[in-house]
Parts: C-alpha cells; sequence; structure tokens
C-alpha cells in the first residue's frame, strides 16, 4: 500500500468517525446545533470532538434523548461503522483532548451562547460566578474572529473602573486575553486599548469618565457591572451615541443585578435580549463547597437572591429608605460647605470586615450632602485608620466622629496614632440601630439631604435596612458611619464652622 493510498484511508476513517459524531449529535441540546458544520470537515480536529460527545453521554446521560441507552450495535446498525470503531475513539492522544477542552460552543451553556433574534443589546443577569464574564469575553472574541483576516472593528469595553477593566475584562480568569485560542490580543495598556492582529481594536473606558466616551465610534460594546457604576445614566447615554458604525451596532451587558433606573428601563426596552443565569449552574467550575457555604448562609435571603440566583430584587417594604427617593436627590456639588465631617464605623468582626467611613458636609442653607463613602473592607486598625486619615485630609473637614462602642480608647489611640493632631470626638451609641437610623431617614424624607454621587454599596445598605437589621444579618457599617455624620451635623450641631469649597 502506498503513502498517498494510506492518507485516503485515514481521511475516510476520519470521515467516518465524524459521520457518527454527526448522528449522535442530532439528538442534542442547542449548543450542539452550533457545530454541527464543522463534524463534516475531514481534519483531526473532528475526532476529539466525536469522543468529548460520547464521553459526556458515558458521564450525563440526560445530554441525549434516545440515544444514550442504544448500544454499539444500534449505532452500528443506524451508522455506517462497525464496533470496533467507535472503540478507537477512547484511544485519542492528550492533544487531540486539550484542543476540545477550549473548544467554547461546546463547553457553554446553551444561556452563555448569544441569542438569537434581532437585538442591540444583550443583557445578562446572573449571579456571583455564574459564568456572565466568560459569556462577554467569548462573544467578543467571536465576533473578532468572524471579521475576518483584515478588519477595521472597532469595540468598546466600559467597566466601572479603569482597573476593573484590566483586572476582570481583560486579564481576569475569563478576560479577553485568557480565553483567546487563537488571534489573541496584544494588551497596550498604554493606550488603553487592545489590538487583534487582523486589526480589530478594543478600546477601555471607565463609568468614572462619561465624557471620554465623546469622540470615538464603534461596531460593538462590552459593558460589565453596569449596576454598580459611578456615573451609569451619563456613561450609558454617551456610548448609546458612539455605537454608530457598522449596519447593526450590538452591545453586551454583564452584570450582577441590582434595582437601578437604568437596569430596568434596558430590560424594558424591546430591543434588550435577556439572560439569566445563577451560580448553581457554574457549580462546576468553582471550588468545592463555594456554592454549599454561600447558600447555607444567604440561601433565601435578599442577598443571596441577588448575588446567587440572579434576580432583581426590590425595597424592602418595611426599609427607611426607597431607591426612587436615593435616584432623585443626586446632585452636582458646586457650592461652598460651612462644615464637614468623617463619620467612622470601626469594624467588629475580624481582618474581613468592613469599616464605614462616610464624609458629609453642611450647606449654607442647613442642607446636608454625603460626599463621599470611603469605606474599607479586609484592613486591620492602621489600614482603616489610615484611610479615615486620608479623607479627612482630601476633604479638610473638620473632625473625625468615630464611634467606640467596639473599640473603646483604642479607637482613638489607633487614629492619634496616624496624625497625632488629629480631631476626633467619641460618641458611643446607646440605642438600637433602628432607632438611631429613623431620625436621620426623617431628615432625608424632608428633603434635607442631598448626595453628591452615587454610593452603590451604601445605598444597598440603606435600602436593605429594616427592623431587625440587613436582611443577611451583617452589620450595616456604612449606614451607621452615615448615621453618625449626618447626626452630628444636624441632629447635634457642634464644632467651629469654616467656609471651603469642594
Amino acid at each position: 500500500m502506498t503513502m498517498k493510498s494510506k492518507s485516503r484511508l485515514q481521511r475516510e476513517r476520519e470521515a467516518a468517525i465524524c459521520a457518527l459524531a454527526v448522528g449522535i449529535v442530532s439528538d442534542f441540546t442547542k449548543r450542539m446545533g452550533h457545530l454541527s458544520t464543522r463534524m463534516h470537515e475531514p481534519n483531526t480536529q473532528c475526532r476529539p470532538i466525536a469522543n468529548w460527545m460520547i464521553s459526556e453521554v458515558r458521564g450525563d446521560p440526560r445530554l441525549l434523548t434516545g440515544v444514550s441507552n442504544r448500544s454499539p450495535a444500534e449505532l452500528a446498525k443506524s451508522h455506517p461503522i462497525a464496533p470496533v470503531d467507535i472503540a478507537d475513539l477512547a484511544r485519542l492522544s492528550p492533544s487531540d483532548l486539550a484542543f476540545l477542552s477550549r473548544d467554547w460552543p461546546l463547553l457553554a451553556r446553551p444561556e452563555q451562547l448569544p441569542p438569537d433574534g434581532d437585538w442591540r443589546s444583550w443583557l445578562i443577569l446572573g449571579g456571583r460566578g455564574s459564568g456572565k464574564t466568560r459569556a462577554g469575553a467569548e462573544w467578543v472574541q467571536a465576533e473578532v474572529l468572524a471579521a475576518g483576516k483584515r478588519t477595521d472593528l472597532r469595540i468598546a469595553l466600559v467597566a466601572e473602573t479603569l482597573g476593573d477593566a484590566r483586572e476582570v475584562m481583560i486579564d481576569g480568569a475569563s478576560g479577553l486575553a485568557r480565553i483567546a485560542r487563537r488571534m489573541r490580543p496584544e494588551v497596550e495598556i498604554s493606550r488603553r486599548r487592545l489590538v487583534w492582529p487582523n486589526g480589530a481594536i478594543a478600546q477601555i473606558f471607565s463609568s468614572e469618565d462619561p465624557e471620554s466616551l465623546r469622540g470615538p465610534q464603534f461596531h460593538l460594546a462590552w459593558c460589565d457591572e453596569l449596576a454598580k457604576w459611578k456615573h451609569a445614566d451619563e456613561t450609558f447615554d454617551m456610548l448609546q451615541f458612539a455605537l454608530r458604525l457598522g449596519e447593526a451596532p450590538r452591545q453586551v451587558v454583564t452584570t450582577t443585578p441590582r434595582p437601578v433606573p437604568l437596569l430596568k428601563r434596558l430590560m424594558a426596552d424591546e430591543g434588550t435580549a435577556l439572560t439569566r443565569m445563577a451560580t448553581s449552574a457554574n457549580a462546576r467550575h468553582l471550588a468545592p463547597g463555594f456554592l454549599a457555604a454561600l447558600s447555607a448562609r444567604y440561601g433565601g435571603t435578599r442577598l443571596g437572591r441577588q448575588e446567587l440566583d440572579g434576580e432583581l430584587i426590590e425595597d424592602r417594604a418595611d426599609g427607611l429608605w426607597k431607591r426612587a427617593r436615593l435616584d432623585e436627590i443626586v446632585v452636582k456639588l458646586a457650592e461652598p460647605l460651612r462644615r464637614i465631617v468623617v463619620a467612622v464605623d470601626p469594624p467588629a468582626g475580624g481582618a474581613t470586615a468592613c469599616c464605614g467611613i462616610v464624609v458629609a458636609g453642611l450647606k449654607e442653607n442647613g442642607q446636608a450632602v454625603v460626599l463621599a463613602d470611603c469605606s474599607v473592607e479586609g484592613t486591620g486598625p492602621a489600614g482603616w485608620a489610615r484611610a479615615v486619615v486620608s479623607a479627612y485630609r482630601r476633604f479638610e473637614a473638620d473632625r473625625v466622629v468615630a464611634e467606640v462602642n467596639q473599640g473603646g480608647d483604642m479607637v482613638r489611640a489607633v487614629l492619634e496614632g496616624i496624625e497625632a493632631r488629629l480631631p476626633v470626638t467619641t460618641v458611643r451609641a446607646t440605642r438600637g440601630k433602628f432607632l438611631r437610623a429613623e431620625p436621620v431617614a426623617a431628615l432625608y424624607e424632608q428633603g434635607r439631604v442631598v448626595h453628591a454621587g452615587r454610593f452603590v454599596e451604601l445605598e444597598d445598605q440603606m435600602c436593605d435596612f429594616g427592623p431587625e437589621g440587613l436582611s443577611n444579618g451583617r452589620s450595616p457599617d456604612r449606614l451607621d458611619a452615615l448615621v453618625w455624620a449626618l447626626t452630628a451635623l444636624m441632629l447635634e450641631g457642634g464644632g467651629e464652622p469654616r467656609i471651603r469649597g469642594v
């Protein structure tokens, strides 16, 4: 037998194996249909695909209907391949299996693949670790590959901060630089962009700077964690004006849901295709015990339904604050303030707990302004004390108000250890958190408090706080600091007034 005839025989054998794979895949779910055209290609990549299908059937018979229980003889009867050929699939090399392990259309869950239809926005609402970031990155990479060998495709990547864009969307475990199997992009971080070998370019933007989206124009966009953007409406509006290239500009939005107005409007838009993902659906790719531990602690709670199940949770009925009201009081501060305080609620739960740090000021007309939420998590006493002093200096505050229920004199000592002349007023809670928060909530209802920006984590605690505390049972550290700041400014007074601009 000549070498040529051996090669022909090998190709015929591989084509026969692919034919069997096509027969098996006929009863697969929708995700298998994305590979039907590839099954006919007479190359070695078809062999691991066929092998994977058979191994998946053996491991999870639910993937097939009417096929998984069929014997090799029955399969051979319906397909012109002998049983020995089926057995040969188990002898594939590790390299064949490695190829298959990175094939996204096979590995993806159905909800991680782009929906059918004529949509402008694909909105993916998912719990933590549900695979929404991977879905967004794979969509972008697939669009780049589909653009051909040479293209002028332009893409916008928008995150809450530039650091988030780099650490999650690009370099993260499911980021663009990690998931690309071929046509891998080069990261030009100094120019805030990614460049693919075929000429496609993705630029990086932050919700902290909506104006940076003026000027550029794009075919596609990927927005990550939109529900926690700092200037969500302004950034999203500027992006829509920039999506003006090509015949059908599109965008993917991946986010954990929060009941913010922009997200609600996007969900109601006729041009939006909505996909929901639960953390439990991605359990096989998460650390052992992770899902069980979180479900045991947060299962059934408002926070668990939002962060694990990807549900959009509205305000609690017995809460002191409502999101609709908080949306109305966000202002751009341009006038001077006559007094500024930094309130701190030291953590009581160890090194991983949150230290609430809130900065608020008083206007000439007697209205209070919440200037910043500078809270920090996972730091020791020296760490949160430095954060307090930093906020004090940044806003040129008059005084630091520190609760000492948990730390006593240690709180003052730690703060003065960082800044010896730091003016510290210590306060001690003698009433419950809800009773202390009610007068402050009344100030909001009277229109006597405004916010100088969006403080997502703080607002989450405000709208989830009721007579029994937060629904997840944790301490409302940020809210406690807010209550102390506004109490010092408006309910108790004190301190020497000074005039300054912010």
